[in-house]
């Protein structure tokens, strides 16, 4: 008698398989074709025209993005190839086959839908009683775009790589003209390098072009500020005037970048320990009462902080509710975005300093303090009182329990580390994809629990 089960893999079926029989019943699958029931078939992007094959049901090829970033698979192709391989995967879709090229169109095209189904979670969390919205940590990580640094150009460069590339391609052109007259050459064809040189010459183009619309746009947007210091300044008399207040500039700088592959991402570093990288700043806002849930996620192209706070609160829906109590790191530090936060009955917790603790172990060496030096600013002043109090102190604490975790499993567990798709209004889409993906791994997990 045999040891072993005999695995014949040419046995066929009596009777057709039922995946549900394949399938646990408390599989991610379940719970995320669930969810996208609830999005209304207004919010798709749907051919009405009638012409064509028929079309994929919007409701699974939603499911299938969803569920396939939830188990970190994010490129189109690779998704096609699941709908074959993986059980869940197949069970969604049916039995269907989506290739790449539908999976990535209606990725792009369909905004409305997936901001309708991220907020539908969430109304499904508080229905649960599992989301209830008070405290929010809100921090930003850095995540890495679909270009490389290298593709980064300086104004003053591309103003010199323009000229250089015009004079080769005048002698490229004799070249040419030179050997169509001596019939060496197909008459009907120009040199690769012709073309690879106007090809970049183009694209030059219409970096300066880029750069030069947003020095004017920055220009026109700085000019009622100039024009308001200047008749202060007009005001004052003698030697109180001060310095001559120079008019805003409406020609790019030589040192302002852009990206000829992508043009909206930006050089980013950490810390001033880390390098560069062309990257988008990612933020979040996450529910510190215990769901750690992700209330709003967005992207920012600038690598500071400092401006996000009022428009990472404002990006929560308002169906899912108004937080009373904002904490945030010390690069949320400005007193403008506090304020308006405040005057809006919210209790704003921010670091204002790194502060002189250390831990009981620690591996650094001991060394003096510097000097302390006392901030002028009376905003400043007041969190540091507020920060110093131990209730304050205990909740602030939540910030990195709380939203530092879901950029851990986002990145390591769910193993996202680089956009794959261009352009701020993609990316911005692709992140809130993200978050959905995880908010509906985290809320089947509690409702599991």
């Amino acid at each position: 008698m045999s040891k072993f089960v005999q695995a014949d893999r040419n046995q066929p079926f009596l009777l057709p398989p039922d995946l549900h029989d394949w399938l646990p019943a408390d599989d991610l699958a379940h719970f995320v074709l669930e969810a996208v029931e609830r999005v209304p078939i207004e919010r798709f992007k749907v051919n009405e025209r009638g012409t064509g094959c028929a079309q994929y049901h919007p409701h699974m090829m939603l499911a299938l993005l969803i569920y396939c970033y939830a188990n970190g698979i994010f490129a189109s192709r690779r998704i096609e190839r699941a709908t074959y391989r993986d059980i869940g995967v197949r069970f969604i879709t049916a039995n269907c086959h989506p290739d790449h090229d539908t999976i990535c169109a209606f990725r792009r095209g369909n905004v409305s839908a997936i901001s309708e189904s991220f907020l539908q979670v969430l109304l499904m969390a508080k229905e649960l009683q599992l989301l209830k919205v008070g405290k929010v940590s809100v921090d930003g990580t850095q995540v890495k775009a679909n270009a490389s640094k290298r593709r980064s150009i300086r104004y003053d460069r591309a103003q010199e790589l323009r000229e250089q590339l015009e004079i080769e391609i005048r002698g490229l052109l004799d070249q040419a003209e030179r050997a169509d007259a001596k019939g060496e050459q197909d008459p009907q064809q120009l040199p690769k390098e012709l073309a690879r040189r106007g090809r970049l010459k183009e694209q030059l183009d219409a970096a300066c072009a880029r750069l030069e619309r947003q020095a004017k746009a920055r220009a026109a947007s700085e000019q009622g500020a100039y024009e308001r210091k200047v008749a202060a300044r007009e005001k004052r008399q003698g030697r109180r005037k001060g310095k001559q207040i120079q008019p805003p500039k409406a020609e790019p700088e030589d040192a302002e970048q852009t990206n000829l592959t992508d043009a909206d991402s930006s050089l980013m570093r950490k810390n001033k320990r880390s390098e560069y990288r062309q990257c988008y700043n990612a933020q979040a806002v996450v529910d510190a009462d215990g769901s750690q849930l992700v209330l709003s996620a967005r992207v920012s192209q600038c690598a500071s902080d400092r401006n996000e706070l009022v428009a990472d609160i404002e990006a929560i829906p308002s169906r899912v509710g108004t937080p009373s109590q904002v904490l945030a790191d010390n690069g949320y530090a400005n007193g403008d975005e506090v304020s308006k936060l405040e005057s809006r009955n919210m209790d704003v917790l921010v670091a204002v300093s790194r502060g002189d603790r250390r831990r009981r172990h620690d591996f650094r060496p001991v060394t003096e303090p510097g000097p302390c030096k006392e901030s002028k600013m009376p905003w400043i002043k007041h969190m540091k009182e507020k920060m110093e109090r131990d209730e304050n102190r205990a909740i602030y604490g939540l910030r990195k329990q709380t939203v530092e975790p879901v950029f851990g499993v986002m990145k390591h567990a769910m193993g996202f580390r680089h956009f794959l798709l261009r352009g701020k209004d993609k990316v911005a889409l692709e992140w809130q994809l993200l978050a959905l993906a995880y908010n509906c791994k985290r809320l089947h997990n509690m409702v599991l629990d």
